[in-house]
């Protein structure tokens, strides 16, 4: 996946950015960061239509398990329709039926499961990387006003010092 790409690459800018000394603070070039980030941006719509997908693949296949389930139920309710006649034969094909039913019925609610954990699993880490996307954000420009500030505070009393020593 591309985001995961860029957000390695968000990392490596950060681990390489050059330390101010004495801090554990770094400075970055905010335009490479942010230019990542649009680029974590455009890509996210992809991975939301490929959750869109999957929650339509499982609808498409819960149809078609039903359908099936259906066709097996005909299938099954045509053989006792045949076999009416024979009551051993009749009791049989009803056990059959019920059996094939369930089967059915098993192999949808499995179908179902397995897709929506799918889904979730996907959706999840989506949720996750979006989570910690904003944490690195949030954190690398609250750090960045930080050092903007503390540069304007040492420049200020440069300035005082300074009218001071004229005066």
């Amino acid at each position: 996946m591309e985001i995961f790409t860029l957000l390695e690459s968000l990392e490596e800018i950060l681990e390489n950015a050059k330390t101010i000394p004495f801090t554990t603070k770094g400075v970055v070039n905010t335009e490479e960061i942010l230019d990542i980030i649009k680029e974590i941006r455009i890509k996210l719509p992809d991975e939301l239509k490929q959750a869109k997908w999957v929650k339509e693949e499982r609808q498409r296949i819960l149809v078609e398990a039903q359908k099936e389930a259906d066709g097996i139920v005909k299938e099954a309710e045509n053989r006792i329709i045949a076999m009416i006649d024979e009551h051993e034969i009749t009791r049989k094909a009803y056990d059959q039926k019920a059996e094939i039913i369930e089967t059915a019925n098993e192999m949808s609610r499995e179908i179902s499961k397995g897709t929506k954990e799918y889904a979730d699993n996907l959706l999840e880490g989506t949720e996750s990387l979006l989570t910690d996307t904003l944490t690195n954000l949030e954190k690398n420009m609250s750090e960045a006003i930080n050092l903007m500030q503390i540069s304007l505070e040492d420049t200020i009393k440069t300035i005082q010092n300074g009218r001071k020593e004229l005066k």
